[in-house]
């Protein structure tokens, strides 16, 4: 039956969701340290056992779960059911390490589709409506997490997938779909070729669209919504944990995503010591599956940096926009950055936009910081450029502390990505 409506746990009380949280950890870690060779040695050698597990606090008595365990478990060592009992596999782009490999059962699917379904409600879509999905299918989980999802809400999907910009355009036009879901930097390459072709975005039939997969600023937030005349919801999730759906920012506030807690335990911990901060503070995210059947995760370490916050919307909690990944931080010259600082600071000046590169180099062993980025179309003046790029490199001295070079650049020279953009090229280890 395809979701109606609000389900009766998102406006629980918190000691509802709290009683329910401690029945459904129990019983996850049970089910992981008898079916995971891994979660059996792990626990063992910290001395724990699920029967030590009573409340939600003793869950950091367990130890965390990180990327490299399920890199080591290659390929399917993580997984609590046999092969043969998946239904579907997904997979990392291992660009930087060996891929980490996710198994699901067919009832971990089924599940996966109604939270998508819950969040693409909770972000307006509702059944009938046409979505236009440029995730990408395959062994990312963005494209088939979405589809099944909107498909489960009662929704006609369009499985454009990511790349030939053109074609999506087109298609928008031609349908009419009322939600987009898309990775936001790549929305902002679909904002532009509108414009390319003389089409004026903000009178196309877009309501909703419905953005994750890489962090974004509110002032990203403001150009795609003012663009296309759009709500922009950020949806979260990651492959490890199950892919989009995790999260999900409801349209009436946009505030912040909804964690589904229901399904999913969040924490937060200090990234340096590990040592679980208290709710408001600002740290890791951490994440245990509460209800996966193939492929459970204890404490997992998502590296995205954010902290907890009250819920609205829904009793569930919310939390806030990710500023980054702690193994995104740059650190130049002895301060921390974040892309996404810059990113702040350059779609506040009007003439520039959202596509840009962050180079770093090393001249005589000094890290030196050279921020490309494309100017609008409509704004050719020289003199008015290099003073948004003074004004840029001020505002990002005086926010971070660090002296950066900014290059203005004409549009379409900065490369574009249908999926996650590239935003940092760390040329500082070159000779």
């Amino acid at each position: 039956m395809a979701p109606v409506g609000l389900h009766a746990i998102e406006t629980a009380s918190r000691d509802e969701i709290t009683a329910l949280q401690s029945e459904r950890l129990a019983a996850a870690l049970r089910h992981a340290y008898a079916n995971v060779p891994h979660y059996r040695a792990a626990f063992d050698a910290a001395g724990v056992r699920p029967e030590d597990f009573r409340a939600p606090a003793d869950l950091a008595r367990f130890p965390l779960t990180t990327k490299q365990d399920l890199r080591a478990n290659y390929p399917f060592g993580m997984f609590a059911r046999p092969r043969a009992e998946l239904a579907r596999i997904h997979a990392s782009s291992g660009t930087t390490g060996q891929p980490t490999v996710v198994g699901y059962t067919a009832r971990d699917l089924d599940v996966w589709a109604d939270l998508v379904a819950r969040s693409l409600y909770a972000a307006g879509a509702r059944a009938g409506m046409l979505v236009h999905n440029a995730y990408g299918y395959g062994l990312f989980t963005g494209g088939l997490g979405l589809h099944d999802g909107a498909a489960r809400l009662g929704c006609t999907v369009v499985p454009v997938s990511g790349g030939m910009t053109e074609r999506q355009v087109r298609l928008i036009a031609d349908f009419r779909p009322d939600v987009i879901s898309v990775t936001p930097s790549y929305a902002l390459a679909i904002l532009d070729e509108f414009r390319r072709q003389g089409l004026d975005p903000a009178a196309c039939s877009l309501r909703f669209g419905v953005f994750g997969a890489e962090p974004w600023t509110d002032a990203m937030r403001r150009e795609i919504e003012a663009g296309f005349g759009m709500a922009a919801v950020d949806i979260y999730g990651l492959s490890e944990v199950m892919g989009p759906g995790v999260a999900c920012e409801c349209v009436e506030t946009r505030d912040g995503p909804t964690i589904w807690e229901d399904h999913f335990y969040p924490e937060i911990i200090d990234p340096a010591t590990g040592a679980v901060l208290a709710e408001g503070e600002f740290g890791e995210l951490v994440f245990t599956t509460l209800t996966k059947e193939g492929m459970p995760v204890i404490r997992y370490r998502t590296r995205d940096l954010t902290r907890l916050l009250p819920g609205t919307a829904r009793t569930m909690r919310r939390m806030a926009r990710i500023t980054g990944r702690s193994d995104d931080m740059l650190v130049v010259r002895g301060v921390n950055l974040f892309p996404s600082q810059i990113e702040e600071q350059l779609l506040a000046a009007p003439v520039l936009t959202g596509h840009y590169l962050i180079v770093l180099t090393r001249s005589l062993r000094m890290d030196e910081v050279t921020v490309q980025v494309e100017h609008r179309p409509e704004v050719t003046d020289a003199d008015r450029l290099e003073q948004a790029a003074q004004a840029v490199a001020k505002r990002i001295k005086d926010t971070v502390g660090l002296t950066v070079r900014i290059v203005v650049e004409p549009p379409g020279q900065i490369e574009r990505s249908a999926g996650k953009a590239r935003r940092v090229w760390d040329r500082r280890g070159e000779a």
